[in-house]
């Protein structure tokens, strides 16, 4: 009796930690908490365990709460915990404890560190180790998607790494299912667990479509069967960017409203285009593609709920082609109010690609896993953390209006003082298309255009071309107006912290060549909270 009322207090306080019930389930295009139908975005971070060690990364920093504890603080309410088949399926693997597998490695400082900080999981086999982070993670309020990276444990992914599709040297779909219905039987009554992912980015020479069906249903079913409660995550081909072909060939399954896909989308594959090619062009070309390949899912009759699980950028802000992606990413992801999984938590490794604690620049945490390694990157991330979009709404909807290099919205304080700030204070706008004012939803007052380099106002007089906007050039990302004169005013953001908000000559439209028309991209993103 004993052991049932402790049982009974574990699952109290984990389930007692989330604000809305669990398990999830999915309602069209959403994922929604069983119970209430109230919707539940997953705003999520990356969390490496996959690699060479099969160690989660991070703990010889500092207690798993303290890291759970950041993780939460930077607005984040899930985390994707990665995993290799072989800790499930091979004694070999699964038989080590965590001490042996870092001391196979000769990574004497991680062990002690881990001594230090998670000395109660530095003699668990790595099976347990694996579900006490899950359990610590859980029990301070974050949801888990528990993630098939890779097959045996390393880096991943190269296009001819053995890992990449069913039958390749390490991906035997018979062990794989084996896999995940292991997986699927130990987090069983687990709530904070909401979601599997069946594979991380499929790719290589070997993939095809009849191969894919059949083993990602069979694999889909695997899950459901053994776990019921979890969401089943799809993922599609070419590294987990093509999902078009569902469009011709739907999956076949629902499992009880449980099926969910997933997309990655970074810079890489258009590195040279980012860098080269008029950016308005780049950005509509890219962002028509992730419709084309990804997005089409949550529209239509059988809508279905998509999340991102992956992306990310070079957070030092180096990288000129994952800056100007990302300030397309986040206008495409807002207006969708897609759920997603961020790239990445971890600020270095154990080990990775044979090199002892490497650093990892994509993550949301300095090396140290001390402090973020940008709050401004924390602060455009602001805009996809919030809840868009609500589908048990009765609000008429509305718009926000964010500037994309900066993340911020723009907003009235007092009477009339239009500014650039965070998009938690949402001012609400009213656009009726290309030719309308924007109005401040709740009054008779409109944007307009004073002239070429001045701060926007609020007018009564909202017939003015000056007060008369449309989305202009190929992104559709600038927001103009036009003087008397007929030139196009574009909103613009300027200054060091992005707050004053003006119009200038509208920039790059036609696609000029070295031209960067970034400070004047601009989204009006649907909403209809209250």
């Amino acid at each position: 009796m004993k052991t049932l009322q402790i049982i009974l207090l574990i699952f109290l306080s984990l389930f007692g930690a989330f604000c809305y019930s669990l398990p999830l389930s999915t309602r069209g295009r959403w994922i929604v908490d069983s119970e209430t139908g109230r919707r539940v975005k997953l705003t999520c971070l990356n969390w490496v365990a996959h690699t060479e060690t099969m160690v989660t990364e991070g703990l010889h920093t500092q207690p798993i709460k303290d890291i759970a504890a950041k993780v939460t603080s930077m607005g984040f309410n899930c985390i994707r915990l990665t995993y290799a088949t072989f800790m499930w399926t091979r004694p070999d693997y699964n038989n080590k404890t965590l001490a042996q597998s870092l001391d196979s490695f000769n990574l004497t400082q991680a062990r002690e560190g881990i001594a230090r900080n998670n000395l109660q999981l530095l003699n668990l086999s790595l099976q347990d180790a694996y579900e006490a982070v899950v359990d610590e993670l859980g029990a301070n309020g974050l949801m888990l998607v528990i993630d098939n990276h890779v097959s045996t444990p390393m880096w991943c992914c190269a296009r001819e790494d053995g890992n990449g599709f069913f039958g390749d040297m390490f991906f035997d779909p018979k062990e794989w299912k084996e896999g995940l219905t292991q997986v699927a039987k130990r987090f069983k009554g687990k709530p904070q667990v909401v979601a599997m992912s069946m594979r991380n980015e499929i790719r290589g020479p070997r993939q095809n479509l009849p191969d894919w069906y059949k083993n990602m249903r069979e694999g889909a079913k695997a899950i459901h069967s053994t776990n019921p409660d979890v969401l089943v995550l799809v993922s599609g081909l070419n590294f987990d960017k093509d999902l078009s072909f569902l469009s011709t060939t739907p999956f076949g399954l629902t499992l009880d409203n449980k099926v969910v896909y997933e997309a990655h989308w970074y810079s890489f594959d258009f590195t040279q285009q980012w860098q080269t090619q008029p950016l308005n062009r780049v950005c509509r070309q890219r962002a028509d593609e992730f419709q084309r390949e990804a997005a089409f899912l949550i529209t239509g009759d059988n809508a279905a709920p998509l999340i991102i699980s992956e992306f990310g950028v070079d957070v030092r802000g180096v990288n000129q082609a994952d800056n100007r992606y990302f300030n397309c990413f986040l206008p495409t992801v807002a207006e969708k109010d897609l759920d997603w999984e961020l790239w990445t938590l971890q600020g270095s490794y154990y080990y990775r690609e044979g090199k002892a604690g490497p650093e990892e620049v994509y993550s949301v945490l300095d090396y140290n896993w001390d402090k973020p390694r940008d709050p401004k990157y924390l602060e455009r991330l602001t805009t996809l953390q919030q809840t868009i979009q609500d589908p048990n709404s009765t609000t008429l909807s509305y718009y926000l209006i964010v500037h994309t290099e900066s993340g911020f919205c723009v907003n009235v304080e007092g009477e009339d003082n239009v500014h650039g700030s965070s998009c938690r204070e949402r001012s609400k706008w009213s656009h009726g298309g290309d030719g309308w004012p924007i109005r401040l939803v709740g009054g008779e007052q409109c944007l307009k255009a004073v002239g070429d380099g001045v701060p926007v106002t609020l007018s009564t007089d909202c017939k003015s071309p000056r007060a008369t906007w449309k989305l202009i050039s190929d992104s559709r990302l600038h927001v103009a107006a036009m003087d008397e004169q007929g030139n196009s005013l574009c909103l613009e953001a300027t200054s060091s912290n992005y707050s004053s908000i003006l119009t200038r000559r509208c920039a790059c439209v036609k696609n000029e060549a070295n031209c960067d028309p970034q400070s004047q991209w601009f989204k009006l993103v649907p909403s209809n909270l209250s």
